[in-house]
């Protein structure tokens, strides 16, 4: 017989994390990986909207990514991950992916309302999500400093690809940026 999904071992509010030690639900660690988790299943959903290759492409190098980093973040201080962790050359991708994608684009002069067809607004949404994971990262990096400062740094990049992809989309459907006025 396969082993069962459910454990009960977290009936109680709390979770095991890579060693084996047990923390609360609600622990700083815990919200940074969750988040990340979040936004991978986000980017799964961007998938299904079809979005044009180039964007597929891109998003299907992330998502491995984002299950390592949740695997290190998974991993208490003292332990080392079994996965690879993100790397320096993996921010400099996403660097890349960003100026190419970039050089489509016209400059941006103003702030621009998060909207557009589906894949856009998803992708706007996917970026606040990374944004969220980033916060909980920066709480974590304040609670436990031996947390890689790299993860950080690739948050951060991710969510500005995300801004860049959802208007790389935008700009491929025809449809319009809407400007913030001030009101």
């Amino acid at each position: 017989m396969a082993p069962r999904i459910y454990t009960k071992t977290g009936d109680r509010g709390e979770t095991g994390l890579y060693g084996g030690a047990r923390v609360p639900k609600d622990h700083v660690r815990v919200e940074a990986y969750g988040c990340v988790d979040e936004l991978n299943a986000l980017l799964g959903q961007v998938l299904a909207f079809q979005p044009a290759e180039r964007l597929g492409s891109a998003i299907a190098q992330v998502q491995p990514l984002l299950l390592e980093l949740g695997a290190e973040l998974a991993t208490p201080a003292g332990k080392k991950a079994t996965a690879g962790g993100i790397r320096l050359a993996d921010i400099v991708e996403l660097e890349r992916q960003i100026d190419s994608l970039e050089a489509d684009l016209l400059p941006l002069k103003t702030f621009i309302v998060p909207a557009g067809p589906l894949v856009c607004a998803t992708l706007h949404v996917a970026r606040t999500v990374c944004r969220r994971a980033e916060r909980r990262l920066v709480t974590l990096l304040r609670a436990e400093p031996e947390t890689s400062p790299t993860t950080l740094l690739f948050l951060n990049r991710l969510s500005d690809l995300l801004f860049v992809m959802a208007r790389w989309a935008s700009a491929k459907a025809g449809a319009r940026e809407t400007p913030w006025k001030r009101r």
